[in-house]
């Protein structure tokens, strides 16, 4: 696999976090020289059974641990649940034990995004959560800043935490325009800071100006 991806990790129920996902892989890959890696994690169980195949049938593959290890840069998307992350992404976050000592993810850049039913249903506190793992492997952490211009209008999702979406109480509200622009923004600067870092200029990542 390219040395020049940027993982976008995300889970889904209904797809709306999964098309919030494909938006920030349209600004990553916006970036020449930088590809988006699109991988999941399959949902868990209360019980001591599988409840996915071990291949989705559609979307996405489900995340390897190798994919911190190869990714440049990694941009983390959940749905909400309660302010918090869903367990599945929690589980695999609480399997990473090995690329922590490793330090695999030390230095590089970091996003992250979020769906939520309901305007005020956690999307913030989700975010902040989910930036706490990444923060003990060692990620630094982008937001969106206020030049993003959708931040102060926006009547849908957008924090500077991170880019949301306003899923509505049925789930499958479509990714507004505004969601659009600031998922895209996300993306790009992602990449933009990634190929910036010495670590990658070092590996020839940078491109020539």
């Amino acid at each position: 696999m390219s040395q020049h991806d940027i993982l976008v990790l995300y889970y889904t129920r209904s797809g709306a976090t999964r098309d919030l996902a494909r938006f920030i892989a349209e600004g990553i890959e916006s970036v020449p020289g930088v590809n988006a890696r699109l991988r999941t994690v399959p949902a868990i169980s209360a019980v001591s059974e599988a409840t996915e195949a071990p291949v989705p049938t559609d979307g996405a593959p489900y995340a390897e641990l190798s994919d911190l290890q190869e990714c440049i840069g990694l941009a983390l998307g959940s749905p909400t649940r309660f302010g918090n992350m869903a367990a599945p992404m929690k589980y695999f976050w609480d399997s990473s034990t090995s690329e922590w000592l490793a330090g695999a993810l030390i230095g590089k850049p970091a996003c992250v995004f979020t769906s939520a039913g309901s305007m005020h249903g956690g999307q913030e506190s989700t975010l902040l959560t989910m930036m706490i793992p990444l923060l003990h492997h060692g990620m630094m952490i982008l937001g969106l800043p206020y030049s993003e211009a959708d931040l102060m209008t926006t009547k849908s999702g957008g924090s500077p935490y991170g880019v949301t979406h306003h899923a509505h109480s049925h789930g499958n509200e479509s990714i507004s325009p505004e969601e659009q622009r600031l998922a895209k923004a996300q993306g790009k600067r992602l990449a933009e800071t990634a190929l910036l870092l010495p670590m990658n200029k070092n590996k020839g990542i940078l491109r020539a100006s």
